[in-house]
């Protein structure tokens, strides 16, 4: 998988996650705001792992 398809999927993962807190905090809802912090943290996962990738590749 290329470097900016890794990004991709990670800014795509981050947004997601900000929305779905979002929407939690706004209807206090808890269980919308742990799924939205988990696929926050899943995004910075994947950033950290295609920013190594791209490092050891180059």
């Amino acid at each position: 998988m290329s470097e900016f398809s890794d990004k991709l999927k990670a800014g795509v993962n981050k947004a997601k996650g900000e929305v779905k807190d979002q929407v939690g905090n706004a209807t206090d809802n808890a269980k919308l705001q742990a799924e939205g912090k988990l696929d926050k943290a899943k995004g910075e996962a994947q950033e950290k792992l295609a920013d190594l990738k791209d490092k050891y590749n180059k």
